[in-house]
């Protein structure tokens, strides 16, 4: 059985599906990848707002 990397407890093997993990109940360790970074989406000037809403305004004119 593998031992747990943080305190050196048997590590329990958990399936859902195709996907298996491992954890440790003892010290709560969970051998899944992590995204520490966040992403935060692209700003929109003022520029390009009033450029989306003119032509969204002259798309309703033209029907």
């Amino acid at each position: 059985m593998e031992e747990c990397p943080r305190c050196s407890s048997p590590l329990e093997r958990l399936s859902l599906a195709d996907v298996t993990t491992v954890t440790c109940s003892h010290c709560g360790y969970a051998d899944v990848p992590v995204e520490h970074e966040r992403e935060f989406p692209e700003l929109e000037s003022w520029g390009d707002a009033f450029n989306r809403f003119y032509d969204a305004l002259e798309a309703a004119d033209d029907e």
